[in-house]
């Protein structure tokens, strides 16, 4: 097999469940980690004679989702029934929209500046979940899940490799999470992706026979389940084979793709407008405030941090992985005057403290205009960086002002060229060995004889004046 000759061509379907307290077209709460079936009602449970009520909260996070992406969208769309059989769907059908979506023709720009084309997107329910492993020879049905509003979002077969999907879920993502319309959690199944990939050679524009992975829980599973599925398509291409139209199911264990049913095709769904929901109507005012009301979004962000604060890329690609962690830098700038010093802080000391204690930068226990405080410090000559590191260590559990931390811990930095020289002489004493063979010119040693002032002060000691007196000494 040679998949060389071939090239991958993939669509995503994404499905997002909406960040709201309740379901789309019930009261029942969409807490994650409930009791199984906890969060039912007669309109989840599909009982007869309930009555679906839209969430108008739902519409206002898929308008904004559907704005972030670029999308138009459309004043007026449908409901629709799409009609299947499945043990977690109690109606017998899961309420979608079909011919006349929330939103079409939106895009997707990827790091390296391309962009892929999003076709539409849509508003339905989630179904419910099976559960296989809870006990044995039976499947355990969970309904809290079915009604969670989602929105779906197809992208064109425009992705060329696995690695491309990938950036196009993580840049995806990353909108969704500034416009903060989703969690996107993968762990917890509110993004969740099927993948739709062919093999065509290399300078065909025809497509060929596709098939669908479902319900992929992973940005890395995605990737591999690709790469399995097209090798086989290549395999099957070149033994001379036709690939058959279905849904396959990847198992990460193993790393195999193996069938699961023929793909369905829209009319096997038998798609008609529900009866029970009137059509969704948004007034054109209604699509420009949410559209006024968007953040600025990463790559945007990216850009100007390396504009007007003089950053590198890879920091102001860390500053910008959440939209807290951007809020909170430029909150930090603005305290200390300096973008360059609080990316470094921010970055530096303040990721490293949430990486060890697990906390959030919403619960981090400096605030942006502390630490750009303890910054403004350093940059006045106040504090050395060094006594500044020890100065937030306390600023954890101590709530008082940074300075007033400095002056009481005795880390105020002394720049006084006769208490310097105090020191310097001191240490000539203690090291004469150093001393003398640094005035015989061995300037290496002037780094260490800093430190032995740095030590014997405390580290209160400006260490760029001591470098020039002990330069001036050397002469």
């Amino acid at each position: 097999m040679s998949a060389e000759r071939y090239e991958m061509v993939v669509g995503l379907e994404v499905h997002v469940h909406l960040k709201t307290r309740t379901k789309i077209f019930c009261r029942c709460s969409t807490s994650f980690g409930d009791a199984p079936n906890a969060n039912t009602c007669p309109v989840c449970l599909a009982l007869p004679g309930a009555l679906p009520v839209l969430n108008d909260h739902a519409v206002e996070l898929a308008t904004r989702a559907a704005l972030a992406l670029e999308c138009t969208v459309y004043e007026r769309s449908i409901f629709a029934r799409k009609n299947y059989f499945y043990p977690d769907l109690p109606k017998g059908y899961q309420i979608s929209q079909f011919d006349r979506p929330l939103a079409e023709r939106g895009r997707v720009v990827l790091p390296d500046g391309r962009a892929i084309t999003i076709t539409r997107i849509h508003m339905e329910e989630d179904a419910g979940k099976s559960v296989h492993d809870r006990y044995a020879g039976f499947t355990a049905i969970d309904l809290n899940r079915s009604g969670v509003p989602l929105v779906e979002i197809v992208s064109e077969p425009e992705i060329r490799g696995s690695a491309e999907a990938g950036a196009y879920l993580r840049a995806l993502r990353e909108v969704l999470l500034f416009a903060d319309v989703s969690d996107c959690s993968m762990e917890e199944g509110s993004l969740r992706v099927d993948a739709n990939v062919s093999a065509r050679l290399h300078g065909d524009r025809a497509f060929r026979t596709r098939t669908e992975i479902k319900n992929l829980n992973s940005f890395s599973n995605v990737e591999r389940a690709l790469e399995v599925e097209f090798a086989r398509h290549c395999a099957v291409h070149d033994a001379g084979g036709a690939i058959v139209q279905q849904t396959m199911l990847f198992d990460a264990g193993r790393g195999t793709v193996r069938p699961a049913r023929s793909k369905e095709e829209s009319h096997d769904y038998r798609y008609f407008p529900d009866p029970d929901l009137p059509p969704l109507v948004l007034e054109p005012a209604y699509i420009a405030a949410h559209r006024a009301s968007l953040p600025e979004f990463p790559s945007a962000r990216r850009a100007r941090y390396q504009r007007d604060f003089g950053i590198t890329a890879a920091d102001a690609d860390v500053l910008t992985a959440s939209r807290a962690v951007g809020d909170y830098f430029e909150h930090t700038v603005a305290a200390a005057g300096d973008g360059k010093a609080a990316a470094n802080w921010v970055t530096g000391e303040v990721l490293a403290a949430l990486n060890e204690t697990g906390a959030t930068i919403e619960r981090f226990a400096v605030s942006a205009a502390r630490l750009g405080a303890l910054i403004a410090l350093v940059r006045e000559g106040v504090v050395s960086g060094t006594a500044a590191k020890t100065v937030l260590d306390t600023m954890h559990h101590d709530a008082a002002d940074p300075r007033a931390i400095a002056a009481r811990d005795g880390l105020l930095q002394v720049g006084d060229d006769t208490q310097l020289r105090a020191w310097i002489d001191e240490v000539w004493a203690e090291h004469p060995d150093e001393g003398a063979r640094f005035l015989g010119g061995e300037a290496r040693l002037q780094g260490v004889l800093v430190g032995f002032v740095m030590k014997k002060s405390n580290r209160s000691a400006d260490p760029k004046k001591v470098n020039q007196l002990l330069a001036e000494r050397g002469k």
